[in-house]
């Protein structure tokens, strides 16, 4: 064959291979987002969004720590008012099993029950008779059992300035709420964390060393087999009903179950914190990022 011919071929087998990246790219998004969707502003008007959580109707709140006010989005009119304030500076929120919301409220290092009628009862004030450093995030499994991320983010509102726990661990609390026992340790900065709905994986990431790790979850709730599930670190997480992982901070970043980047949804905002999906069919994909709040329009919807 000619030079002129090993060129050419080169050139098409380049431009095939282009093009089959592209449709592959194209494939990945448009099997998980909704067709030409895109992230849509529905509020600016907060100081910091964080710790999105969805009810069993869809509905989505949220905090905005710096204001002590917990948000709720309404996903039958799209309309939003102040849930709770103030809200013990809540951060991360999950609601349980019968519907109650659960939030990590650091103003005083605790981990709040609030029903339905707001009225609010402390799960966790401490661990061995010492502050806990700042319940973070959260993830409750089928039996009721928390998992709570608890790094130290020096807190304006607090008089302290050093934590009384001596690392930053992973915790879980018994479903009948009576036993608080360290899961997981060996992080820098645990954040994120999230649970599949069968009980059997738990992902948590370490934010302050760029990784995320999968567990096994133990029958009693104990954890097993940490791997790496991805270099990346998140401030917040969220499963689909495909299994995909989405990890925040510049913008959404999805991975699949092996752990493999498929999707990047870019946000205008210098830091996007948390992620959730609710709606009536749970298939919007709900977005905290800085003053702000987004929805998308997704293919798949949350793993609940």
């Amino acid at each position: 064959m000619s030079p002129s011919k090993i060129i050419c071929s080169r050139r098409v087998y380049g431009l095939l291979f282009l093009v089959g990246v592209c449709f592959s790219a194209t494939s990945q998004e448009n099997s998980i987002m909704a067709k030409d969707a895109k992230p849509v502003l529905i509020a600016s008007a907060y100081e910091f969004t964080e710790g999105p959580a969805a009810d069993k109707e869809g509905n989505v709140y949220f905090t905005d720590q710096p204001n002590d006010q917990i948000i709720k989005w309404s996903a039958s009119d799209n309309t939003l008012e102040v849930f709770l304030k103030p809200s013990g500076r809540s951060n991360g929120l999950y609601f349980d099993n019968d519907n109650n919301l659960i939030a990590c409220a650091d103003e005083k290092n605790e981990l709040w029950h609030i029903d339905k009628q707001k009225n609010i009862t402390v799960l966790v004030n401490g661990f061995d008779n010492k502050k806990m450093n700042g319940p973070n995030d959260l993830w409750i499994d089928t039996k009721g059992g928390i998992y709570l991320t608890d790094p130290f983010y020096k807190r304006p509102w607090w008089k302290h300035e050093e934590p009384e726990q001596a690392a930053s661990r992973v915790y879980y609390l018994t479903p009948d709420k009576k036993d608080l026992s360290i899961v997981a340790d060996g992080f820098v900065r645990p954040n994120g964390i999230i649970g599949s709905p069968d009980g059997k994986t738990l992902y948590i990431a370490d934010i302050g060393d760029d990784k995320t790790y999968s567990y096994t979850i133990n029958e009693n709730g104990s954890l097993r087999d940490k791997k790496l599930f991805t270099a990346m670190g998140s401030d917040g997480m969220t499963l689909d009903n495909k299994g995909n992982v989405y990890l925040t901070g510049d913008g959404v970043t999805v991975f699949n179950a092996k752990g493999d980047k498929i999707l990047h949804i870019p946000i205008d905002q210098k830091w996007t914190a948390n992620v959730t999906f609710g709606g009536k069919e749970h298939n919007k994909l709900f977005i905290t990022a800085m003053n702000s709040v987004y929805l998308l329009d997704m293919n798949v919807k949350g793993a609940y």
